[in-house]
């Protein structure tokens, strides 16, 4: 019979665990297994402090570090205020567009849709392709401001890795015709020409903002604090008429191509308010289409390009000399023999006028009579007349690029220098800046300043001549205008007119191309109570009809008459046929 022996089972139990597993019959170390627990707690330990450490000491560093991979304040743009001409007729406005942009390396699309997607884009396939080509890229633009419709045809294609963000892309109705106003934006909608980068923080409003959790998308997961608002742009209301704008940019293209032209400048003041109605040039672009664009479509001609004024410099020659009281208007003046030499050089006139009274000279453009009305005065008197006319200075407008032309100092001008100046030559001005001293003689003796923006109320001038004298010189350009003139071709139905014309060669290098002209006219209508001032430029006509009185008048009569009818200003003239066959040849 079997019985319990305890003793014996303990041991003999003992003696098969030990025996059958070696690792457990040999004697552990006790220190081993405490340095083992030790090792584990303090690693348990150093945990802790980790934690505790990123918890709370260096909380906010690893929550930048979390919001730079998903965080994102998202910018909520201001839409761009309009620009608008003075009778709220949008010049240019803001409308949605949206931009695309891809994950090269999650792109994933068949030939089809690859081509397809280039079609809409119209953007060759092997480009496109290069966009996607480098898949270590996690965001390339493919193109911005796409219209609308192109946008939901590409959203129809369903590619994967190719996103769309609403934007906002500029528009200008009046295209070409205004485009050297308004001037453009660039694709992040920052001015660059014209109104758009003189008034661009003012149109640009301030853009808001919204803080967001993104995913690796670019898929917003949710919003996080407060949102910022935008604070959207503020309109410009322009002083230009943009139904006078549109007529000058016409009458100014057409004569630039009938005179096979290289280019044309128009400019309009009201000689009331100072304000800008017109400001036109040849060529032209489209604003918001510049794909082909060059420096000669962009150049503001009327405001960045200088030249010599020739004979359209006279009547102010003539008004310094009445205001210093050296002459009067039936002063007489010798120019026979229609040349005069000085200073080693010989100053000629196309006919020889003979003995001539100054308003003569001025009718008949005689060169010879403005130098020897010049000689009556000093290099000082002259001078300061200029500069109060607003020559050899930056006009005070709300425009960019505006020139300042050049008058050298008084004490450097040699005798026949003087001379010259007073028919236009040795000087440079912008037709802008023309235009501009003109008012003095259209405003009753006062120059007023100018502007871009709408206003109502008659601008306050500055005297350079007599109310007496102004209307002198006013009856003189009436004169030029008229019949034995230099520029009959400026009569208009229904309005008098007076003006003078100016033909001066072009400069080239250190001479003067004998083959070359600007033709210039700068004039004003009403005569008696001058509305509004106009000058034109035409540069380079080459197709014999060169002459300030035969290229620029034409323009001039026409934008006055239309302009003034749109104006409602009433005709002072009874109206009656005119037929004008052939205007004077001017001295230049």
């Amino acid at each position: 019979m079997w019985r319990w022996l305890p003793g014996k089972r303990r041991n003999m139990s003992k003696s098969v665990l030990y025996t059958s597993s070696p690792l457990l019959a040999s004697k552990t170390p006790v220190w081993r297994s405490k340095f083992i627990v030790a090792c584990i707690a303090l690693a348990f330990a150093g945990l802790g402090v980790r934690a505790a450490y990123i918890q709370v000491y260096a909380n906010a560093f690893f929550q930048r570090q979390g919001e730079v991979r998903f965080a994102r304040t998202l910018e909520l743009p201001a839409n761009r205020g309009r620009i608008l001409d003075r009778n709220g007729l949008i010049l240019a406005s803001s409308v949605p567009a949206f931009s695309l942009w891809a994950i090269p390396e999650d792109v994933k699309a068949s030939p089809m849709q690859l081509a397809e997607l280039a079609k809409l884009l119209e953007m060759p396939l092997a480009e496109l392709n290069k966009k996607f080509s480098d898949e270590d890229k996690t965001f390339v633009w493919i193109k911005r401001q796409l219209e609308a419709p192109v946008a939901r045809k590409i959203e129809a294609l369903a590619i994967p890795g190719i996103y769309q963000r609403k934007e906002y892309k500029r528009k200008y109705p009046e295209g070409e015709t205004i485009a050297h106003i308004v001037g453009f934006t660039n694709v992040e909608d920052k001015g660059q020409e014209g109104i758009e980068l003189t008034f661009n923080k003012a149109l640009s409003g301030k853009a808001g903002s919204r803080r967001v959790i993104k995913d690796r998308l670019g898929r917003v997961v949710e919003g996080v604090g407060e949102q910022v608002p935008p604070v959207e742009g503020k309109d410009i209301q322009l002083s230009v008429d943009s139904k006078v704008q549109f007529f000058a940019y016409q009458k100014l293209r057409d004569a630039v191509i009938a005179r096979k032209a290289k280019a044309g400048s128009v400019v309009v003041l009201d000689s009331i308010t100072g304000e800008v109605l017109a400001l036109a040039n040849y060529p032209s672009y489209i604003p918001d289409k510049r794909e082909n664009l060059t420096g000669e479509q962009l150049r503001n001609r009327a405001v960045t390009d200088t030249f010599e004024p020739g004979s359209t410099m006279k009547p102010i020659t003539v008004a310094m000399a009445l205001e210093a009281g050296r002459i009067k208007p039936q002063t007489l003046v010798e120019t026979g023999p229609g040349r005069f030499s000085i200073g080693g050089f010989t100053i000629s006139d196309t006919h020889n006028y003979g003995t001539l009274t100054v308003e003569g000279v001025i009718q008949k453009s005689s060169n010879v009579g403005a130098l020897k009305i010049a000689q009556k005065m000093t290099p000082h008197e002259m001078w300061d007349t200029y500069v109060a006319l607003g020559y050899g200075q930056k006009p005070k407008i709300e425009f960019p690029g505006a020139v300042t032309g050049r008058v050298r100092p008084w004490k450097t001008w040699r005798p026949v220098e003087q001379a010259t100046m007073a028919y236009g030559y040795g000087l440079s001005a912008s037709l802008f800046q023309m235009a501009h001293s003109y008012t003095a003689f259209a405003h009753d003796g006062e120059i007023i300043p100018v502007t871009m923006l709408k206003t109502n109320k008659p601008a306050i001038g500055v005297q350079v001549f007599s109310p007496e004298n102004a209307r002198a010189i006013r009856h003189m350009l009436q004169m030029a205008a008229g019949p034995g003139g230099t520029a009959p071709l400026a009569q208009t139905v229904g309005y008098s007119v007076g003006g003078k014309s100016g033909t001066a060669h072009k400069q080239v290098g250190k001479g003067y191309a004998t083959n070359k002209y600007r033709a210039w006219f700068t004039g004003m209508a009403p005569i008696e109570s001058p509305r509004i001032v106009v000058g034109v430029m035409i540069d380079e006509p080459s197709d014999g009809k060169y002459f300030g009185g035969l290229a620029a008048a034409p323009v001039f009569s026409e934008v006055v008459q239309q302009t003034l009818r749109m104006m409602g200003v009433q005709p002072d003239m009874s109206v009656k046929p005119q037929i004008i066959t052939q205007a004077v040849e001017e001295s230049f």
